[in-house]
């Protein structure tokens, strides 16, 4: 499957954006019209299991989601892999082109289809040499990428398991912003990390407490308040700094419950 450019398509469950404006991708909706012109940005839609980048191929393009959900991840030589990084509406696949990066390093495929906008790599490194606004911004989304990893790596290794796939139901909501998707318990546990029994045994303990629905690998959160209570406070680190790196320039705290100040 490649991805192809068209009009942009209307996905059913979509929640409402913090941040209205012309664009649903938080970066691109930073920038002004001058700058949006010289990253000549193209539509495209994101199919379901599209891979955007593998390991050793040539970055020609930067991605800018608007709708849907990818999935950065690392695989082993005997072909298993674990999820790295999710990207969604704040997102851009790619942005280590900007630094100099020619081939990826990591495979990203879409879990989440969706939409969003193309940039050839050549003009968004123009832009980014300029100094201007459009480099802090994909410099503050880099150091966020930072923070997620650093804090999941952190969490993989203290966590519990349901706090765990509470804390991913979360983000990927959050990322995709829909409630409602499409996931097997055994893509799940690779993602995670883990076999798919445990991955059976969690999910049925978060929908016997009513936290979620999953049947015939569809995935629907009936509980955002009580996922969040089962979740780890890794949830509202990486979430906070997120919703926040197009506003600030250094660290933040989120001053919720469970709340951690993140100072990279």
């Amino acid at each position: 499957m490649a991805l192809s450019a068209q009009k942009p398509m209307e996905f059913p469950g979509e929640r409402q954006l913090a941040h209205p404006g012309p664009y649903k991708n938080a970066l691109l909706n930073a920038l002004d019209d001058e700058v949006i012109g010289r990253l000549h940005l193209r539509p495209v839609t994101f199919e379901l299991g599209h891979e955007i980048e593998f390991p050793g191929t040539v970055i020609d393009y930067l991605y800018f989601v608007e709708e849907g959900m990818a999935s950065m991840t690392t695989t082993f030589k005997d072909g298993s892999q674990v999820e790295v990084g999710m990207f969604g509406y704040q997102s851009v696949i790619g942005v280590s082109a900007l630094m100099g990066t020619k081939r990826s390093l990591n495979r990203v495929y879409t879990q989440i289809a969706g939409r969003g906008y193309s940039s050839p790599v050549e003009a968004a490194r123009e832009e980014f040499a300029l100094g201007r606004k459009f480099q802090r911004l994909a410099l503050g989304y880099v150091q966020a990428q930072l923070v997620q990893v650093i804090q999941l790596a952190g969490c993989n290794a203290t966590h519990n398991f349901e706090q765990r796939l509470a804390r991913w139901l979360l983000i990927c909501a959050d990322r995709a912003q829909c409630d409602t998707f499409r996931m097997s318990h055994e893509f799940l546990s690779e993602m995670l990390g883990s076999t798919r029994s445990t991955m059976s045994l969690a999910a049925a303990q978060l929908r016997h407490e009513n936290l979620i629905e999953y049947t015939r690998g569809v995935i629907h959160i009936l509980d955002v308040k009580g996922l969040r209570k089962k979740s780890c406070e890794c949830y509202e680190v990486v979430e906070a700094y997120l919703d926040n790196y197009i506003e600030y320039d250094g660290g933040i705290t989120n001053q919720g419950a469970g709340a951690a100040a993140v100072r990279p």
